[in-house]
């Protein structure tokens, strides 16, 4: 095989040590060097220094749970860096130690024989992390919401059969002074209703007139307090994106023209993805990685599955809102109503 990159490195990154191995030829046989670092940030910038020693530009690792992104945002900026699919790199099974490892990542690496990974830039990444930590607390919001309505309900407090929204304006009003005290009387119940729910004063009275006990308050007024608390978390996530997003007004306003795309998922779409569609090379290739194309299966002329891929890296695995319908995955398939897949790329 054709020799591409006559110096080059492979990393097999662990929690608290890296297993590096260089390659490069000299007087026509390839010369290996084998090191040990440590994952702190001293080892770290050993390990730079002893690239820099080698000459060795050309760096590969395997995307090692969270393990690689310490290391390859050290390394950045200073040798040019592959990260691999540990899936499609393997070794052979049998001979697997952490220096072999090394070893063979370099020796794909020299051949280009490693895939790049898409890794987005820096800010983007940053991007990235607000929200998807926005997505985890909205979903502990969520669940923390119906533990106070199975409170409630386990206690006869039917309130929530009454209200549409228990957690709006009128409902949080009634809630805060049900928690307060353990019951509301009917003249401060007009005081939080509000437009059309004061036509059904006498039902949400009904609808009160439960069998609180001081346990299941105590619960309510805990469960309540993390609400607001979390609603202040992501209130404060919200106000970073839009900070983060700034640099990328013109492209949120141009996602936001397609039908279903609110900015919040727009944000998400340019988390993910970033906004240089240069690196997918074909818009198909960009519908790929995001797991909204099908599959393809084929054995012995006969196509045994097109199902989407396993994994959806993309806005798709944040329940992304796209034309009539809510894109998701339930066995590994794809349902868009009334949209077809494909139909995504074009947004970018």
């Amino acid at each position: 095989m054709d020799v591409i990159y006559p110096r080059c490195a492979g990393l097999d990154v662990h929690a608290e040590t890296i297993v590096a191995c260089a390659l490069w030829e000299e007087d026509g046989h390839i010369q290996k060097d084998i090191q040990t670092f440590s994952t702190f940030s001293k080892g770290l910038g050993d390990l730079l220094e002893w690239l820099e020693e080698h000459g060795v530009t050309r760096v590969a690792m395997e995307s090692t749970g969270v393990y690689w992104k310490p290391v390859f945002a050290f390394l950045e900026g200073y040798v040019d860096l592959t990260l691999a699919n540990p899936q499609r790199i393997k070794n052979v099974p049998g001979r697997k130690t952490d220096v072999s490892d090394a070893e063979w990542i370099a020796k794909l690496l020299r051949h280009e024989l490693v895939e790049k990974s898409f890794v987005p830039p820096a800010d983007i990444r940053e991007l990235r992390d607000f929200t998807r930590l926005r997505k985890k607390w909205v979903g502990q919001l969520t669940s923390e919401k119906n533990r106070i309505q199975k409170v409630l309900e386990s206690s006869n407090v039917k309130i929530g059969s009454v209200l549409s929204d228990l957690f709006g304006v009128s409902g949080k009003d009634i809630l805060a002074r049900l928690l307060e005290k353990g019951y509301v009387d009917k003249d401060e119940l007009d005081q939080c209703l509000r437009g059309r729910l004061k036509k059904k004063k006498q039902a949400v009275y009904d609808s009160l007139l439960g069998t609180l006990t001081e346990h299941e308050l105590r619960l309510l007024r805990l469960l309540w307090k993390h609400v607001e608390e979390l609603e202040q978390f992501i209130e404060e996530v919200d106000q970073h994106i839009d900070r983060l997003l700034e640099p990328y007004r013109e492209e949120v306003e141009l996602l936001m023209t397609m039908p279903g795309v609110k900015k919040q998922t727009a944000a998400v779409i340019i988390a993910e993805m970033g906004t240089d569609m240069s690196v997918f090379e074909t818009p198909e290739r960009a519908a790929s990685w995001t797991g909204l194309s099908p599959g393809n299966h084929e054995s012995a002329g006969k196509r045994k599955s097109t199902r989407t891929t396993k994994c959806c890296p993309a806005p798709t695995r944040h329940g992304c809102s796209l034309g009539h319908g809510r894109i998701s995955w339930k066995r590994r398939r794809c349902h868009a109503p009334s949209m077809s897949p494909r139909c995504v790329y074009f947004v970018i």
